[in-house]
């Protein structure tokens, strides 16, 4: 690759990237969550469209960024949920959604519309829990009651899925892909502990001592993990997603020192450089002409998504919400994405997934990331008009 290529990709990317929060800002009501500006300005700098940028240039990056948002993912999930109702009710309703998921793509596989019906079954039951962190924050939608069940809602439907990667999709088989997850959750969980070990004190004060000072320890330690946990994914072929999801897990729980200040940093690197680099690059490899040579693929995998995904929520959280919180959670966790493409890489690569269904699959994935998560916050937003109100009035005092 041309070194002179790969430095404009990714200026060319960071300028994307940069200028995101300025499209949003400019966006006025709408208030176009940053996802989208990033996958759409990707399309446009990308080779199908102006040809500014090279994908191929920035697909390290991209993974690792893929690797963040998993991380992050991870360390938001409160394990202690699923010992509680929200929990409970978040697995039963993924447990539909996979029975009807299956029931569907096997119809499908029967008309010669998908060549394997694994991948596609796995993809219509995944949510995009990361991608959607960034939009639920910005929002206000991470306190209070429904935030209690969106939450595991949308850790289930990331972390269950890749456990159905790695049992059913690993290059390597059924079981070797159960034991590389045991084995990466036992790896995550000693970069863990070994810090807190008495008889390595001396490590442990050096750990203490440069964590908030230019040797960053907690960051350096945990940006290590990640690395050490996406080589490991990879050699068993499960690409990064089920080791960042599992180190995030495991950081948030054991991770030594200021936990709080770990994720600050965390977010400042994930979010600053590496997540805007995937989803910029994700548009960029968007394969606009498989898409456009058979758009009915797209249209059905982006319906399917709604109806196998999302909408069981109507019925299953019927005493749990109300009837605008149930909409929000039905947008909310048929948006997909990151494990969309993680998903066709695999299928493709291991053959179990056609190129043209690959496209549509990620392509729908696209599109519910612009569409449902905008519709998801437009309901929240009308259903609490004060705290908007009280927002614009803050910001309008602040300027003054």
């Amino acid at each position: 690759m041309d070194v002179q290529t790969a430095l404009v990709t990714l200026l060319v990317v960071a300028v994307v990237s940069a200028l995101a929060p300025f499209v949003v800002a400019m966006s006025g009501r709408l208030r176009v969550p940053q996802v989208v500006v990033l996958i759409v300005g990707g399309v446009l700098i990308g080779p199908e469209v102006l040809g500014w940028a090279d994908p191929g240039s920035v697909t390290l990056l991209a993974d690792v960024g893929l690797g963040f948002l998993f991380l992050m993912a991870g360390y938001e999930l409160e394990l202690g949920l699923f010992a509680r109702h929200v929990g409970r009710r978040a697995i039963l309703a993924w447990v539909v959604t996979a029975c009807i998921a299956v029931a569907v793509t096997g119809a499908l596989a029967a008309l010669g519309f998908v060549h394997a019906f694994v991948p596609v079954a796995l993809g219509l039951t995944t949510t995009a829990f990361g991608a959607l962190l960034p939009i639920l924050r910005d929002n206000d939608m991470l306190g209070g009651r429904f935030a209690s069940f969106v939450l595991p809602a949308g850790a289930v439907g990331e972390f269950l899925p890749i456990v159905g990667i790695a049992i059913f999709l690993s290059a390597n088989g059924k079981f070797l892909g159960l034991a590389s997850l045991l084995a990466m959750f036992l790896v995550a969980v000693l970069f863990t502990v070994l810090p807190r070990l008495t008889f390595l004190a001396r490590f442990s004060s050096t750990f203490r001592q440069g964590e908030h000072a230019t040797s960053q320890t907690t960051l350096r330690l945990t940006v290590a993990l990640l690395f050490v946990l996406l080589v490991v994914a990879s050699e068993f072929g499960l690409d990064v997603v089920l080791g960042a999801f599992l180190a995030g897990v495991v950081l948030k729980r054991w991770a030594p020192g200021d936990v709080h200040s770990l994720e600050t940093k965390l977010d400042a690197v994930g979010y600053g450089f590496f997540i805007p680099v995937f989803f910029v690059a994700s548009g960029m490899n968007l394969d606009l002409a498989s898409i456009a040579e058979a758009p009915l693929r797209l249209v059905v995998f982006f319906v399917l998504l709604l109806v196998v995904r999302g909408l069981p929520a109507m019925f299953l959280y019927r005493r749990d919400l109300d009837r605008s919180q149930r909409w929000q959670m039905t947008f909310l966790t048929a948006t997909a994405l990151p494990l969309l493409v993680a998903l066709a890489e695999v299928g493709l690569r291991t053959g179990h997934m056609l190129p043209e269904n690959a496209a549509a699959l990620v392509g729908a994935g696209v599109l519910s990331m612009m569409i449902f998560p905008g519709l998801a916050v437009a309901l929240h937003r009308r259903a609490t008009p004060g705290r908007d109100a009280l927002r614009e009035g803050e910001d309008l005092r602040g300027q003054a």
